[in-house]
């Protein structure tokens, strides 16, 4: 099963790119996980583009979502919003069903995190995406919680990713 894994941040082997990495080389080996960096690539959201015949960028990142059996995204917090370049994204799928009823592992690393992090649930139900509290995580104080090979050396992190993944996993059983 296809799994997309979209990262939040635009900044190269950033903490929610390896905890994507993380995610990918755990999780049960019946999904294939595509982690997902190209934000930057997809262009502003403009209304008067989004048409019958979008962007490429666009078309092509909205493929990834339909053609996956589930999305987790893993975001940071910037200016306790999130980062400009998701938001974009997002509002690119608005006029959309890609994700409804789409199942969603929400996660939000951060310093902080916790404004970021019920934006991004408003904005995915919004979406009629379809996710359940144990399919989201918050995890603050990141950069102190894994090291820079990525590895989780928190262990309140690492059991609350593994249950994370249990429960995002469990959704398709």
């Amino acid at each position: 099963m296809k799994i997309l894994a979209i990262t939040g941040s635009t900044r190269h082997n950033s903490s929610n790119f390896k905890i994507l990495k993380f995610i990918s080389e755990q999780i049960n080996p019946c999904f294939e996980v595509e982690i997902f960096e190209d934000l930057t690539e997809i262009p502003h959201f403009n209304p008067d583009l989004d048409t019958d015949n979008p962007p490429e960028n666009v078309v092509s990142f909205r493929n990834k979502i339909r053609d996956a059996e589930g999305v987790i995204i893993c975001t940071p917090e910037y200016v306790f919003s999130l980062p400009g370049s998701l938001k974009n994204a997002l509002e690119w799928c608005v006029s959309t069903t890609i994700f409804s009823n789409k199942k969603l592992g929400l996660i939000t690393a951060s310093a902080l995190g916790e404004m970021a992090n019920e934006q991004l649930l408003l904005i995915m139900k919004t979406l009629e995406a379809k996710f359940e509290k144990n399919q989201q995580l918050l995890i603050s104080g990141i950069r102190g919680k894994i090291d820079a090979e990525g590895r989780i050396i928190h262990k309140e992190t690492l059991k609350a990713l593994k249950n994370f993944l249990y429960n995002f996993e469990n959704q398709f059983l």
